[in-house]
């Protein structure tokens, strides 16, 4: 089977690597797209092509792409008449979800939520599918013997980005409550005994490990627009997102350090403080 891909970044690279180890051909344009994303894509073992016209011969497309583009690649994609199975990976909210299966009226719309870091080895990484059973059992299918563990969710597109989106809420605002923890205490010289009492108290947090807000760092540039996601989601449901809309612009601060493996505890700190 052929699988179009858009687009390698970190996560959409290492799901076209274990669509390639699992023996699909697994393609991609690189039109517009910088030598990062070269080189990730030719390591995971990624076919290039000419342009998007090319992925309509495709069997299934998968778009793994940050929140705010994914409606747009949706519509790229229904241009080019495509009729195959389309999985919308992405962290969007639940109407964005039907907003694209309403764009791509010529092909079958697969919602999925990927929840863990990109799929490295087993256990860490599940791709959550919902919508129609043959659409959505197919998917399953691809990925039966991936590190990527597909979870099928019984209902319509729109209730995996509706899972996936539930847990981001606790996951990453978590990361962003302990963040603020620890610039407070930082700016009353508490830190120390901040990360002393929450190793007592609540082990295994980002409150006890504040280095693990470095990660958080490294992604807040794709985080906030999901925090946006996620703030839209809860009002469309009649739910309060003061929340999420804090945490999207919390998160914003970050931005200069994307992708950044050399970011540090104090630089993230000093750079709320500022």
């Amino acid at each position: 089977m052929t699988i179009g891909l858009l687009h390698p970044g970190a996560m959409g690279a290492a799901v076209g690597a274990q669509l390639v180890a699992a023996g699909q051909r697994c393609v991609w344009v690189p039109e517009g797209r910088g030598p990062a994303t070269r080189q990730r894509a030719e390591e995971a073992g990624l076919v290039a092509v000419a342009g998007l016209d090319e992925l309509a011969a495709c069997e299934v497309i998968m778009s793994v792409c940050p929140p705010a583009a994914a409606l747009d690649v949706a519509r790229q994609v229904a241009r080019t008449g495509f009729s195959g199975c389309y999985v919308d990976a992405n962290a969007i909210s639940p109407r964005h979800s039907r907003e694209i299966a309403g764009v791509l009226t010529a092909a079958t719309v697969v919602d999925g939520g990927i929840v863990g870091g990109p799929p490295r080895r087993p256990g860490t990484t599940r791709l959550y599918l919902s919508g129609p059973d043959e659409a959505v059992s197919r998917v399953r299918a691809l990925f039966a013997d991936t590190f990527l563990t597909p979870v099928v969710v019984s209902g319509p597109v729109g209730a995996a980005s509706a899972l996936k989106l539930a847990f981001a809420t606790y996951n990453k605002v978590g990361l962003v409550l302990a963040a603020q923890a620890h610039v407070l205490a930082r700016a009353h010289g508490v830190d120390a005994q901040l990360t002393e009492l929450a190793s007592v108290m609540t082990p295994g947090t980002a409150l006890a490990a504040p280095e693990r807000l470095t990660g958080a760092a490294q992604r807040a540039w794709r985080w906030s627009p999901e925090m946006r996601e996620i703030a839209e989601a809860n009002r469309d449901a009649g739910l309060p997102a003061d929340l999420l809309d804090a945490a999207a612009a919390f998160l914003e601060h970050w931005h200069r350090h994307k992708d950044d493996p050399n970011v540090t505890v104090d630089g993230l700190l000093t750079a709320l403080s500022e």
